[in-house]
């Protein structure tokens, strides 16, 4: 993706969308964006972004 991943998933968030962490590894990151109601996955950014890994840090999902 072209976009910021940070960017990305702050709109995703203020539409009322679901993110979650599908994979992790030390130096990136798999999260998949959900319907609001956290059903259909929709899309999946793979980003190995600093700004991203500080962004997420330990969590697992937006609702953490």
């Amino acid at each position: 993706m072209a976009d910021d991943p940070v960017a990305i998933l702050q709109r995703w968030e203020l539409a009322g969308g679901v993110w979650r962490i599908i994979g992790r590894r030390a130096e990136e990151l798999a999260i998949g964006l959900f319907q609001c109601d956290g059903g259909e996955r929709v899309d999946v950014i793979r980003s190995a972004d600093a700004a991203l890994l500080a962004f997420v840090g330990d969590r697992e999902s937006n609702a953490d």
